[in-house]
């Protein structure tokens, strides 16, 4: 019980709240006037794509961006890679946007 702990585990929550926001694009198309259509039509179709993306692709995304932002260059699946990855992710969580 007493001792050193183990460091806590990396996880990461990915959100999506997609269905949200294309329900508000298309309460906004209902209401649309002939100008603002295009653009909001634009908007549902990127909302649409965005919800399809698999959650894993999200998550890869993240590693690479927070890996990137750490200047770390290397392979993803290397044990330096995930050192680096753990050293940034609480810096990036906290950081002020």
């Amino acid at each position: 019980m007493f001792g050193r702990l183990a460091p806590p585990e990396l996880n990461v929550l990915v959100l999506r709240d997609t269905d949200v926001v294309a329900h508000r694009i298309r309460q906004a198309l209902a209401e649309a006037t002939p100008e603002e259509r295009p653009g909001l039509e634009r908007a549902s179709a990127l909302v649409e794509q965005s919800a399809a993306e698999p959650d894993a692709a999200l998550l890869a995304r993240w590693v690479h961006e927070r890996l990137a932002a750490a200047g770390y260059e290397g392979p993803v699946d290397s044990v330096r890679a995930v050192k680096t990855l753990r050293e940034a992710a609480p810096a990036s969580a906290c950081a002020k946007p």
